[in-house]
């Protein structure tokens, strides 16, 4: 049988044994008694109110969820949306060749086309042609291609530009696509002088300029332009739109002008402008593209125009291809890079408007009371041109494709004092200016054609069906 050991005292040590306290007892969970039914009033009959209270509240939940979902619903179904099955082919062009014959004409002048624009345009194959499927906008130097070279361009000599489509000092006629009729400074659209003492040069750049008038066109529809921009100072690459007019081979003004008159009574449609200047340019460059709607109540006058853009964070819009497209109905117009919304006209936002009354695009620009005609000089009192049109007036006619690379120009579209600009919109030799600043610019266009030119992969136009 097992003992305790005997307790061994340390010297000096206590021989006491300490002892251990007592531990405290919890207290029980136990009812002291049970539950009667006073104790329990959730097990009795509900009151009335209570019950009500309850399927109220489980109702407006209910409520709440289906109106909800329906807001959802009836937004989704009120978008407009211009589906596929609405839509009638009228063009769809994917560059296996330049159909120079059933889809395209080529523009060729040199007078600025009314933006003082610094660039001819030619029917070179060395500026305007397909390679591996692409239609390519090539910008080329006109000192390149002219006897003389870069000393003609500046002093001493003349040039006919071959194959010129304008009429002698008016550029708005035949297949020309000009939002503004003269020859500017230069004498007319075909021939260019350059006198250092005169301030005037021949065109230091020949590029191209496309369009599809008397050949392809819509009133309401759908255009898509796959494309690749150009890189390099001061290029102006853009997709637009013009109306077709009454005749693409009349001799007079008045019948090649739109339904409602000249530019911008109209109207023009602006799908893709951008800058070839590099992202770092102040008034964005190349990580930038805007669409436009441009009209006015009367000819030659300032015009309010209606714009979107949008811009990349990565890159710019020269680095890849994008898809720029354009939506157009008699209610409404969108404008898209790539699937992103770029900008939205809602036309039946101001109610119905033309058969005699007010028009959208007239009440929302605000236009004054009276205003400067330009073209006459004299003040006129600013009605509406286009009450004899419907709601959408100017934007209720045919309008035909038109694709360029511009160079400069003194729109204001490349803002003076900024960037390096060499040159001041409101100067007589602005394009002088230009030109003797070739080496500048010229060394910021890449040496490769790919990246220089503006590249088409493709472009369709649809029809809204019916119209």
């Amino acid at each position: 049988m097992w003992t305790p050991p005997s307790v061994v005292n340390s010297p000096g040590g206590s021989s006491a044994i300490l002892a251990v306290p007592p531990q405290k007892l919890k207290p029980s969970t136990r009812l002291p008694a049970k539950l009667n039914k006073e104790d329990k009033p959730w097990i009795g009959k509900p009151h009335g109110l209570d019950r009500l209270s309850w399927w109220l509240t489980v109702i407006g939940l209910l409520l709440g969820v289906l109106g909800g979902a329906a807001l959802c619903f009836f937004g989704y179904e009120s978008v407009d949306v211009l589906p596929m099955s609405d839509l009638c082919l009228v063009m769809d062009d994917e560059f296996d060749s330049l159909d120079l014959t059933n889809n395209w004409s080529r523009d060729v002048e040199l007078g600025g086309f009314g933006n003082g624009e610094f660039e001819m345009t030619t029917d070179s194959d060395s500026n305007s042609y397909v390679k591996n499927g692409q239609l390519y906008i090539l910008p080329t130097l006109t000192s390149n291609s002219i006897d003389g070279g870069y000393s003609a361009v500046l002093n001493g000599a003349s040039y006919n530009l071959p194959g010129c489509t304008a009429d002698i000092g008016d550029t708005s006629s035949g297949n020309s696509t000009s939002s503004s009729g003269g020859g500017g400074a230069q004498g007319n659209a075909c021939t260019a002088y350059s006198d250092s003492a005169a301030g005037t040069v021949i065109n230091p750049v020949m590029s191209a300029r496309l369009n599809t008038r008397g050949k392809k066109s819509i009133a309401y529809g759908r255009v898509e332009v796959r494309a690749k921009l150009p890189q390099g100072d001061w290029l102006w690459p853009a997709i637009w739109m013009l109306p077709e007019g009454n005749s693409s081979e009349a001799s007079n003004s008045s019948s090649r002008a739109g339904v409602y008159g000249d530019w911008p009574m109209s109207g023009e449609i602006d799908i893709m402008e951008a800058r070839g200047n590099l992202p770092s340019y102040p008034a964005q460059g190349s990580n930038y593209v805007r669409s436009s709607l441009n009209y006015g109540p009367f000819s030659a006058a300032n015009t309010p125009t209606l714009y979107g853009w949008v811009t990349t964070k990565r890159g710019n819009y020269a680095d890849g291809f994008h898809v720029y497209a354009f939506e157009w109905t008699d209610s409404w117009m969108r404008f898209y890079t790539d699937s992103r919304l770029q900008a939205m006209v809602n036309i039946k936002m101001t109610g119905s408007g033309g058969n005699g009354e007010d028009t959208y695009f007239f009440k929302s620009a605000g236009f004054p009371a009276t205003a400067m005609n330009a073209s006459s000089g004299y003040e006129v009192v600013v009605t509406d041109p286009w009450t004899e049109g419907s709601n959408a007036a100017p934007y209720d006619q045919q309008f035909y494709l038109i694709m360029d690379l511009a160079v400069g120009g003194i729109s204001g579209w490349f803002p003076d004092n900024v960037g390096n600009k060499m040159w001041f919109d409101n100067s007589q030799t602005a394009m002088q200016e230009f030109a003797k600043a070739q080496s500048d610019w010229y060394a910021t266009w890449p040496t490769n054609e790919d990246d220089l030119a503006f590249r088409i992969d493709y472009v369709k136009m649809w029809k809204l069906c019916g119209s």
